[in-house]
């Protein structure tokens, strides 16, 4: 009998087992619906906290005060290959280390799919930043959501800002005080040709897709931004000789570091 047991018991569970394979071989993936892409602001191995102390690759000991970046221009890569480009206007997004919710982000309208990858640019494009001004709302807006981030007597956005103090820098005469700031933006010039420092980047989820379903809850692509790899590769930045940065040529190499301070933690299906 128990052997009897046993046997219904385990041909039950294959029988199960098959029409849950079916049924997922089966499923019809159509429809629309979101994907979020959450940004985790790390320093290191550490969370991120404005005040902290943290050392970078060079030696140097930094406090930091302030980190704001724009990410934009977002594509989702299918398993299949295909892309998904988002809607360019619903495509800008200013994310501030002291604003958890900006720092959530939620691309809508997703067409239903497995999603193996998601590519975007740190910064605002050159198509964008030359716009009327009337085509550049809330976070692009100079006058409101981009207060702060937009260099007038450039016309441009700045892409990147990093501020704090660190007992290596140089010590102001007037303020006593030893900071840094990195404000890196530039995308190549309007009327004359500058430097471009917007950068690529592109988050690969090898192991698990984000599965898109209509109804269902939005899947989550988890990234840690390590604001220490702004300061470490290819350019061991010293606080000393550059404890600023702004337009000018070093600034380059401040965005060929923070191209690489994006990575995935994991993708989260619900």
């Amino acid at each position: 009998m128990n052997k009897f047991r046993s046997g219904f018991t385990a041909a039950l569970m294959l029988s199960a087992a098959v029409f849950f394979t079916s049924c997922h071989k089966d499923e019809v993936i159509d429809g629309f619906g979101d994907v979020v892409i959450e940004m985790d602001n790390i320093a290191g191995s550490s969370s991120l906290a404005f005040g902290s102390k943290y050392v970078t690759a060079n030696g140097d000991t930094v406090q930091f005060s302030t980190f704001n970046y724009y990410v934009s221009n977002f594509v989702l890569v299918n398993e299949n290959g295909t892309e998904y480009v988002i809607p360019r206007d619903s495509s800008y997004f200013l994310c501030k280390h002291d604003d958890p919710a900006s720092r959530e982000i939620t691309l809508r309208n997703v067409p239903a799919g497995n999603y193996k990858a998601v590519k975007f640019i740190i910064g605002v494009d050159s198509l964008k930043s030359v716009s009327p001004a009337g085509e550049r709302l809330g976070v692009l807006d100079p006058t409101g959501g981009a207060s702060g981030m937009y260099w007038s007597w450039n016309s441009g956005y700045i892409f990147v800002k990093v501020e704090g103090t660190s007992p290596q820098a140089p010590q102001d005469p007037n303020t006593g005080e030893r900071t840094i700031e990195y404000h890196t933006g530039l995308f190549g010039g309007k009327d004359s040709p500058t430097l471009n420092n917007i950068r690529k980047v592109e988050i690969n989820a090898d192991e698990e897709s984000a599965r898109v379903r209509k109804d269902h809850e939005a899947p989550v692509f988890h990234l840690y931004v390590d604001i220490l790899e702004m300061f470490t590769s290819p350019v061991k930045i010293n606080v000393a000789l550059n404890p600023t940065s702004h337009g000018g040529p070093y600034s380059a190499n401040v965005a060929n570091n923070y191209a690489d301070m994006f990575s995935l933690a994991h993708v989260h299906n619900h």
